[in-house]
């Protein structure tokens, strides 16, 4: 591939795809809202831009042969901080997209976006919408946006709705975790694969007690290799009783299920900022 943007390229999971998608492609574009990015890789340029503004980011969109879309609000916030950068920068992403002749946006979703569904239901990838915050409910915007530009305009779209790619320090990630290698793994999938269409694909790695199944997304070839019951033992004994009454226990989404819209969701989960330095 000649010419491949990454947005979100100073995030915690975007400083994890420089490198990998930098060796997919002759130029790897690299765009966020940051001042700088740190050291590039070989390949790769960074482009300063503002998600919320269309003509930033069609800008940073030129020549473009696919778009890894990671640029957002990462956690629940007010609806009106979440409708910039999360929902009008969606748009901007597929229209540029379209305009330059991009084939495909690969996109990070959530699992926010079906948030609300208990985790005692094995859900696929083609239940209906449940968000469980405005995060989730932008992330379920993109989804069918996504949707709308393959049937209305040919843009092919994967979207990767993400468990939890972090650390495993509570007992939800023991069946939620997604490995930053299993990531890799997942987005050079939906890169590579000839043919998409529109696709979704849950982002997890093979848990033996992870609560989504892909297996209606087989196609795309992505087999995870990491399982994080090598962490259950220590977990479940440091963590205190579960409330089987509590939507953060027992929904999906986990935090974002109980806590109060507009209101944090990962500020309760211990998230290690293990962003990879350049």
């Amino acid at each position: 591939m000649k010419r491949l943007v990454l947005t979100g390229a100073a995030g915690r999971l975007g400083s994890h795809l420089r490198e990998p998608l930098s060796k997919l492609c002759e130029e790897l574009i690299s765009t966020d809202i940051a001042e700088d990015i740190g050291t590039l890789y070989p390949g790769e340029r960074y482009v300063q831009a503002d998600l919320a503004s269309y003509d930033q980011v069609h800008d940073a969109l030129e020549g473009a042969e696919m778009v890894v879309h990671f640029g957002a609000i990462g956690d629940e916030a007010p609806f009106e901080q979440i409708l910039g950068p999360n929902i009008v920068g969606a748009y901007n992403v597929w229209e540029a997209a379209f305009r330059h002749g991009a084939r495909r946006v690969v996109y990070a979703s959530s699992i926010h976006a079906v948030g609300m569904y208990p985790k005692t239901e094995f859900i696929g990838t083609d239940v209906p919408h449940r968000p469980d915050t405005y995060y989730g409910l932008a992330k379920c915007f993109a989804e069918d946006l996504a949707r709308m530009y393959w049937e209305k305009r040919g843009v092919e779209a994967v979207c990767m709705r993400i468990l939890s790619c972090a650390q495993v320090t509570n007992a939800r990630a023991v069946g939620s975790w997604l490995s930053y290698d299993d990531l890799i793994q997942l987005v050079t999938r939906a890169v590579d694969t000839p043919v998409t269409g529109f696709s979704v694909v849950y982002g997890v790695s093979n848990n033996d007690r992870a609560p989504v199944d892909n297996s209606a997304a087989s196609f795309l070839g992505y087999r995870p290799r990491d399982n994080a019951e090598q962490f259950a033992e220590e977990i479940f004994a440091k963590e205190p009783r579960t409330d089987p009454q509590d939507p953060g226990h027992m929904c999906q989404g986990g935090p974002f299920a109980s806590v109060e819209l507009g209101h944090s969701g990962t500020a309760s989960m211990g998230i290690v900022d293990d962003r990879k330095k350049t």
